[in-house]
């Protein structure tokens, strides 16, 4: 049985759609890949926290399997082992952030070379590649990738990454991967094509199955679950990209804790369950939102009316449990509804158990400048759900007296 054999799906139906997603064998996989007992000499099954910083040497010079824990660890293979097989991966390499994932990837390219980015991904991802990559040399060219024509369109002579987020965030936009793959291809053999899986997680979506060249998460968000560990993760069956980015880590030291991994690790062993529960309490918190007078533009890739909904259904296994919609009103209006939620908690981040609530433009999303948050439409109004596994009807209730309280005088 491996991750790289995956099926295709087979749909339950319930009044809050889809509930049973998801490729064959991953609960299997998530509790089993890389957590043999035999690894271990106490044979233990639940796997070890190794926190040694070195490792003894038979012979000098002569390191097996460890030698120093910048390099390796007996815990992070464990949770990097499993994490390869949900993605259907040959290889994982864990990093202290979901950015430190980023900056190990970009920092395989050199000076001179050339980034094409989907616009609005992730406000930290855009800031690293304007106000850090573009200082040494990396240009990067932010498009519409919804339109391949818009990629291809920026693609140049130095062009070597093609860079997605799908969905998007905040506004939950989809890229063809597979359009996106059959692009890079054509024009030429060397572009890698990376792809930002955090929001639907291999749970809902595999890259590398569609052809990307990698992907990567912020293990922090839904990998982990539990909002208690901030580490990334890179995903990739290309040798050579794997032995460059590992490279790259090993020199540069962006390595996550014993601790992080084993903790994600044990993230691992209920993702199944927990996205079944975010997808199903998202679907009835999005479908109550389109009945409200109050939230206008919601937008769900599990809705019909979702302009991608199509393309969602091809690519996906299931929407994941992220929810973007605006809010009637102005500011102000916004504000009053953070503050009547009782449920929802007005924070940063999303994934974990616990429901989110933010304004993208005045938190996530504030470093990206004014005028190009304008043009993508993300305004003062603009409000991203992270819907997490409390009883749906409860979320949908706070949600409910929170908008009836964000339109009072």
């Amino acid at each position: 049985m491996s991750g790289e054999k995956a099926a295709k799906r087979s749909r339950v139906e319930d009044e809050n759609g889809p509930v049973e997603e998801g490729f064959p064998h991953f609960a299997t996989l998530a509790i089993h890949a890389g957590q043999e007992p035999e690894q271990w000499a106490s044979k233990a099954v639940v796997p070890l926290i190794s926190l040694s910083t070195t490792f003894q040497q038979d012979t000098p010079g002569n390191p097996f399997p460890f030698e120093y824990s910048r390099g390796g660890n007996p815990t992070r293979n464990v949770f990097e082992k499993c994490i390869a097989a949900l993605e259907g991966a040959t290889h994982a390499i864990a990093t202290s952030s979901g950015l430190g994932a980023q900056s190990a990837i970009v920092q395989t390219l050199k000076s001179g070379d050339h980034i094409v980015a989907m616009e609005d991904i992730y406000g930290g991802s855009h800031r690293y590649f304007r106000k850090i990559l573009g200082n040494f040399g990396v240009e990067t060219t932010f498009v519409d990738a919804t339109d391949i024509k818009n990629l291809e369109a920026a693609i140049r002579d130095n062009t070597k990454m093609l860079w997605v987020e799908t969905p998007t965030n905040p506004l939950l936009r989809l890229v063809d991967i597979r359009g996106v793959v059959e692009l890079a291809r054509s024009k030429k053999e060397d572009i890698v094509v990376v792809v930002d899986n955090t929001f639907m997680t291999p749970y809902f979506q595999h890259p590398l199955e569609l052809g990307a060249d990698i992907v990567y998460h912020s293990v922090t968000k839904y990998l982990n679950g539990h909002t208690d560990v901030l580490m990334g993760v890179i995903c990739t069956s290309n040798d050579e990209l794997e032995k460059k980015i590992r490279f790259v880590q090993f020199a540069g030291g962006s390595v996550p804790s014993p601790f992080d991994c084993y903790l994600a690790n044990r993230g691992l062993k209920t993702l199944h369950l927990r996205m079944r529960e975010h997808q199903r309490n998202a679907f009835a918190v999005a479908r109550f939102l389109e009945s409200s007078p109050y939230a206008e533009d919601v937008v769900y890739p599990g809705l019909p009316s979702h302009p991608q909904h199509e393309l969602a259904k091809r690519q996906c296994k299931g929407f994941s449990g992220m929810v973007s919609f605006r809010l009637k009103g102005t500011l102000e209006n916004a504000k009053k509804f953070f503050a009547a939620l009782k449920v929802f908690i007005l924070a940063e981040s999303l994934g974990g158990y616990e429901s989110l609530a933010e304004i993208p433009s005045l938190m996530t999303h504030a470093s990206i400048p004014e005028d190009d948050r304008a043009r993508l439409g993300i305004s003062d109004t603009l409000i991203r759900l992270s819907v997490g596994i409390e009883d749906g009807d409860d979320l949908v209730e706070d949600l409910k007296q929170a908008l009836k309280a964000s339109q009072e005088l």
